[in-house]
């Protein structure tokens, strides 16, 4: 019997009328991934990836088809059914961090545990250890603008991963990062996606996506290409490198 996809949209369009206008952002796109799976999707500016990123992010709902998100059908929620979803399935990392400007990487760590309702001290404990985890355990007290772009990175990552999400959705992770840094980000996401995690990254450049596994290539509101890569650019063997000679990955 064969494992019932991680995600199902089946005939997703989406529709925003301006005025006297209809704009379909989305004609009809149907799409499964499975859990583990590393997916990279692509298109110009228009296609409709970000469209079909807010409706995967449970951020908006479709206007017409169905979307089961682990199981769940979340075609018709309501907001704050969808607040619920988002809190409990998905993991963010987004181009801009969205990092709390005055709180600690602590804090902005252990942030989506509050909505979960764990206590002031568990949520410590486990905001610490995501932390440690990314390379970060000698930052938790830090806040934003005193790290650097790829450490406030490694936070958000840290965010996103906090309370076990079903996926990580990764929204141009590495757009307002030097290369250098955008190689460290992906080597995260590959050792993240190593342990079993299924990730979803939202991009525009060629290079970045060529970490994924498959990538889906969107036009005009419609799924144009989609294909397992089989030409992927892995920089876990570096990153290994750059540990076992003690480098100063931390601080990145």
């Amino acid at each position: 019997m064969s494992q019932q996809p991680l995600i199902e949209i089946t005939d997703i369009g989406r529709k925003y009328v301006i005025g006297a206008e209809t704009i379909h952002a989305l004609k009809s796109v149907t799409l499964n991934i499975n859990k583990g799976e590393f997916v990279a999707l692509m298109g110009p500016s228009g296609s409709g990836k970000s469209t079909l990123m807010n409706i995967l992010g449970c951020l908006d709902t479709p206007t017409r088809g169905e979307y089961i998100l682990n199981g769940i059908n979340v075609s018709d929620m309501t907001d704050d059914e969808l607040a619920e979803v988002r809190n409990k399935e998905i993991g963010f990392v987004f181009q801009t961090f969205n990092l709390l400007p005055r709180s600690t990487s602590l804090d902005n760590v252990a942030l989506p545990l509050v909505y979960a309702g764990y206590s002031k001290s568990k949520r410590s404990e486990m905001a610490q250890k995501v932390l440690e985890s990314v390379g970060l355990g000698n930052r938790v007290d830090h806040k934003p603008n005193e790290l650097s772009g790829g450490q406030r990175q490694r936070v958000a990552v840290a965010r996103a991963l906090i309370n076990n999400p079903s996926i990580i959705l990764a929204d141009e992770p590495t757009g307002n990062l030097d290369t250098k840094t955008s190689v460290e980000i992906m080597a995260l996401l590959e050792e993240i996606h190593s342990n079993g995690n299924t990730i979803i990254l939202v991009t525009h450049e060629e290079d970045i996506a060529q970490h994924a596994h498959r990538i889906v290539r969107m036009r005009d509101g419609l799924i144009e290409d989609d294909y397992l890569n089989n030409d992927i650019k892995s920089v876990s063997p570096r990153l290994a490198a750059l540990r076992e000679k003690g480098s100063d990955f931390e601080n990145i």
